[in-house]
């Protein structure tokens, strides 16, 4: 009686440990993907960020040239 007990007490040490392999296995692989994911909306972040500074730069621009053309009417009347 104390063998099989022993011996079901040893496969259920390796069917454990194996389960807790696959499990850690296929958790590493889905914070892979997280992180690959996460790569890709950072670099969608920083193009964004980008062209908010440069339509910042042309608004910039373009209000100057409108005060430019404001002071030259004002400057007529």
């Amino acid at each position: 009686m104390t063998g099989a007990i022993v011996a079901i007490a040893i496969v259920l040490i390796i069917v454990g440990g194996i389960t807790a392999g696959v499990v850690s296995h296929f958790r590493l692989q889905r914070h892979r993907a997280d992180a690959v994911a996460m790569a890709s909306y950072r670099k969608l972040a920083e193009e964004a960020v980008a062209g908010q500074q440069q339509l910042r730069a042309e608004l910039a621009d373009l209000k100057a040239q409108v005060a430019a053309v404001d002071d030259m009417l004002r400057s007529i009347e």
